[in-house]
């Protein structure tokens, strides 16, 4: 990673494997400090590549090294060549809720206001919370 003029550009290496490659998706072997512990890193990512926007999806070590979290990354090319990018952090605990509300939301659009609209490699969003759960609730709240 480094920075150029203010903005952001990912320096991932480009040879094979890699989120620049030919393989969308990739398991990474953690970087390792001089006592061989592993360091905070990315040990997944899957590139998806939309347009003139580029999606990553990152699986990354705590400071612990003991547990993961998941960035999603939006990055596009503004028109002087800099590249902004915005970040969701997104813990284990909340993936299902994650998931349960992109899919209600993506479903909506779909049957409410896209119903002729052929969606390309979208999966089947089959998936409907219990009666009474509350995909939003949040177990503190409860």
């Amino acid at each position: 990673m480094s920075y150029d003029n203010g903005a952001y550009r990912d320096n991932r290496d480009r040879r094979s494997g890699d989120s620049y490659g030919n393989r969308d998706a990739r398991p990474r072997e953690g970087r390792r400090d001089s006592d061989g512990e592993r360091e905070r890193d990315e040990v997944y990512s899957k590139r998806v590549p939309a347009g003139k926007r580029t999606y990553f999806f990152d699986v990354k070590t705590t400071r612990s090294g003991e547990d993961f979290f998941l960035t999603i990354t939006e990055s596009k090319r503004s028109h002087d060549g800099r590249y902004e990018k915005h970040k969701i952090f997104l813990y284990k605990e909340d993936f299902g809720k994650f998931i349960n509300a992109l899919h209600e939301v993506v479903g909506h659009v779909r049957d409410e206001y896209l119903p002729d609209y052929e969606f390309r490699s979208m999966p089947e969003l089959n998936v409907v919370p219990q009666e009474g759960d509350d995909v939003y609730e949040d177990e503190d709240d409860a």
